[in-house]
C-alpha cells in the first residue's frame, strides 16, 4: 500500500475547515499552480463553470478551471476526483473574491514598506518573499499595479498561508484606485488591434463585458501560471486571444497592455511581447 505524504491529509482538512467558514477552496499542484483541466474540459470545450458566467455550465466533478473550480461544498471537496487531487497537492488555495475578500500581494520588502505608508492596517499574512494584506470586500483583480504589488480578488486565486495577524478591515478606496490607475503599456511600440467589426453591421458578441473580461482574465492567468516554456505559452495565449477577439475590433489598448504586463511580469521583454503579438496576428492573417 502506498503511504500518503503526511501533509496531503492536512491539506484536505484545511480545505474543509475553510469551506465550513464559507471560503471557496481549490488544490494546487507543485509550482503553486492549479490542476489542469480533465480531458472533457480541455480548452474549455465544456463551456466553463457556472461562476465563470459562460454558456454551457460545466458538469465536471473534478478541480478543473483554476480559480473557477473553487468551492465551499464539502461534498465536492471530499469527492473522488478532488480527493485524488488532494493526495498529490502541494498547497491549498482559495478564491478571495468568492469569500468577499481582496488580497494585496506584496512581493518584496520595498512593496511592504510602500503599503505600510499608504494603506490602512489590516490582517497580514507572511509569504515566502513578502506579505498578503487582506481586506473585507471584493474587486476586480489586477497584476503589477505597482512594482511588487498584485491585487487578487475576483477571478483569481491566492495560496492559503494561514490566518496571519491583525483584524481584517474594509477594502479602502486606495486599493481600488490602484487597479483603476494601473499603468497601461509597459514597453514601447505597444500594438493596437484595429481590424474592422464583423461584416453585416451586427453587434459584436465579444463586446459583452463578461465575455471579453473573462477571456482576458483567463489569458492573464494562463501566462501567470506558466512554470516553464514561458515564451511559447505567451505566444499561444496571444494567438488564442486574437483568434477569438481579433477580428471584431473589441480589443482595446488596455486589454493588450494587461496581456503584455502579465508576460513581462514572467520575465518576457517588451520586444518579445511585441514579436509574439505580431507573429500571432500574422499567423491569423490580421
Amino acid at each position: 500500500m502506498t503511504q500518503q505524504h503526511p501533509s496531503r491529509g492536512e491539506h484536505l482538512r484545511t480545505a474543509l475547515a475553510l469551506a465550513a467558514s464559507g471560503v471557496p477552496v481549490l488544490p494546487l499542484r507543485a509550482g503553486k499552480v492549479p490542476f489542469g483541466n480533465c480531458p472533457a474540459c480541455a480548452d474549455n470545450d465544456c463551456g466553463g463553470r457556472p461562476n465563470m458566467k459562460t454558456p454551457g455550465p460545466c458538469v465536471c466533478t473534478g478541480p478543473c478551471h483554476a480559480w473557477a473550480a473553487a468551492t465551499a461544498d464539502p461534498e465536492v471537496i471530499s469527492s473522488g476526483p478532488w480527493r485524488r487531487a488532494w493526495r498529490t497537492a502541494s498547497a491549498v488555495a482559495y478564491h478571495p473574491g468568492g469569500a468577499g475578500l481582496t488580497v494585496v500581494d506584496l512581493d518584496n520588502v520595498d512593496a511592504i514598506a510602500w503599503a505600510r505608508e499608504h494603506l490602512p492596517v489590516t490582517q497580514t499574512v507572511p509569504t515566502t518573499r513578502g506579505e498578503h494584506w487582506l481586506y473585507r470586500g471584493a474587486m476586480q483583480s489586477a497584476n503589477a499595479v505597482r512594482p511588487g504589488v498584485d491585487i487578487k480578488s475576483t477571478m483569481a486565486y491566492a495560496r492559503w498561508l494561514g490566518f496571519g495577524t491583525g483584524t481584517v478591515t474594509a477594502l479602502p478606496d486606495a486599493v481600488r484606485a490602484l487597479a483603476a490607475s494601473k499603468p497601461a503599456p509597459v514597453g514601447p511600440g505597444l500594438p493596437i488591434t484595429t481590424v474592422p467589426a464583423p461584416a453585416g453591421g451586427g453587434e459584436c458578441r465579444h463586446r459583452t463585458p463578461a465575455f471579453l473580461e473573462r477571456g482576458i482574465a483567463m489569458a492573464e492567468q494562463r501566462i501567470t501560471d506558466a512554470s516553464e516554456a514561458v515564451h511559447a505559452t505567451v505566444y499561444r495565449t496571444f494567438l488564442a486571444v486574437l483568434s477569438t477577439h481579433g477580428r471584431c475590433g473589441c480589443l482595446t489598448e488596455g486589454h493588450i497592455a494587461r496581456l503584455f504586463t502579465a508576460a513581462q511580469t514572467k520575465g518576457e521583454t517588451a520586444r518579445h511581447c511585441t514579436d509574439a503579438w505580431t507573429n500571432a496576428r500574422t499567423k491569423l492573417g490580421l
